[in-house]
């Protein structure tokens, strides 16, 4: 099996590695890396959190960033360009944006885990003009075209 490896960042002496939570878990979570201290948001506030790591992905694959289920539903914390993509050839410190929605302060300290990271595997396809395209049930019908029910 292929490992994801990780590299850390000066300072980052005591975060444990990107790790599942559980045996069936889909993602690893992402810890918040603050060695200058904790961050309090409040509503509206956008943020770039780092999670103390460089990351080299196993080739065809892309780490795609998400937001914690519970970080996001009980607290009102949203990764705005959620799934995020780190692309396999990417060596930078791997960042996750925080968008705050609730109405109280809430602090993020280091250590939290702040999002989680999905591995998977990603088709590269040779693109082609055309003159037109093929035909479908659906055509064009964009947004909310099919309907609630």
């Amino acid at each position: 099996m292929t490992a994801v490896k990780f590299k850390r960042v000066e300072g980052n002496l005591d975060l444990p590695l990107p790790a599942y939570a559980t045996h069936g878990a889909a993602g690893m979570d992402l810890r918040a890396f603050l060695p200058d201290g904790p961050v309090t948001f409040t509503h509206g506030q956008l943020a770039m959190i780092s999670t103390g790591f460089h990351v080299e992905l196993p080739p065809g694959t892309e780490m795609q960033v998400r937001p914690r289920s519970g970080l996001a539903l009980k607290h009102g914390f949203l990764i705005p360009n959620a799934p995020g993509t780190v692309d396999e050839d990417y060596r930078g410190v791997v960042m996750i944006g925080l968008y705050y929605l609730g109405t109280e302060p809430f602090t993020i300290r280091h250590g939290d885990r702040i999002a989680q990271a999905v591995i998977a595997d990603v088709r590269r396809y040779p693109t082609v003009e055309v003159a037109e395209l093929s035909d479908t049930e659906r055509g064009a019908g964009g947004f909310g075209s099919t309907g609630l029910k």
